[in-house]
């Protein structure tokens, strides 16, 4: 199956269970960004895996209910959640004050920056050398608000919008765009077997990851509660490790209970 035909087809039958128009419609419906490595992505035999994969069907199984992912571009998650299309979504999204005027999140469970990756052969250092260049990034992700934001100070030329890694680095590699600011665990985990890419300057944005509800959601507080749990019983420790291949920091969100967040 082509991956625009398993698009289609995700989206269609998160729709039915949106809707429980479908006998077979699983109890919670998750939105996520598939391609975006190493939270949620397709193996090689297409089957979705991934760190936040990972911890949703645990985080379901706890809770006695079965889960299906939908395929939903990042920009989308948004609408997505709070028409209620799906129950949540995932996909390394960054808990802000301003998502928190109209969304939900559980406690964080990953502590993130920013990052420029550009190709090895570029010569590009790091942002100092972006004068002018043109940046590549994620529609309406942390990173696109960075670059956005810092553009006058690095003289960043044209920003260009993508609907995630693949499409991005693809443009990288070809030298449709110079380089690419998007979330750093994703990008060292992309390029760490690709010589021809490299991480060259981290962002500092204290950027913490989450699961996205609908605003005021009560299963936002069940899934809290699920979480708190799996990180004290060092779940959540043991998928950074299985995914990232180093222990998590102690001080970090992966191990230590938090509240929920609250909006102003």
């Amino acid at each position: 199956m082509t991956r625009s035909t398993t698009f289609k087809a995700s989206i269609f039958a998160g729709l039915l269970a949106a809707f429980g128009t479908s006998a077979h419609a699983a109890d919670l419906t998750v939105g996520a960004n598939i391609g975006n490595v190493p939270w949620e992505f397709e193996d090689a035999s297409g089957k979705v895996t991934g760190f936040e994969v990972d911890l949703v069907n645990e985080i379901a199984k706890r809770l006695g209910k079965t889960v299906e992912f939908v395929n939903t571009p990042f920009n989308g998650l948004f609408p997505a959640v709070q028409s209620g299309r799906i129950n949540m979504a995932i996909s390394s999204i960054t808990i802000t004050e301003k998502r928190l005027e109209s969304v939900s999140f559980a406690q964080p469970y990953y502590d993130s920056d920013q990052s420029l990756t550009v190709t090895a052969a570029s010569g590009i250092m790091g942002l100092k050398d972006m004068g002018e260049k043109v940046v590549g990034v994620d529609t309406g992700s942390t990173g696109d608000m960075w670059s956005e934001a810092n553009k006058g100070e690095y003289k960043l030329g044209e920003i260009r919008r993508f609907e995630g890694l693949q499409p991005a680095m693809l443009d990288l590699v070809a030298g449709r765009i110079d380089g690419y600011i998007s979330d750093i665990p994703a990008l060292l985990y992309y390029a760490k077997d690709k010589p021809e890419l490299k991480v060259v300057e981290r962002i500092p944005t204290g950027e913490k990851y989450s699961i996205m509800f609908n605003k005021d959601d009560p299963l936002a507080t069940e899934v809290n509660a699920v979480i708190t749990t799996l990180k004290q019983e060092g779940f959540i420790a043991q998928l950074h490790e299985t995914w990232f291949g180093a222990k998590a920091e102690d001080t970090t969100s992966t191990v230590t209970v938090l509240d929920m967040p609250k909006g102003m």
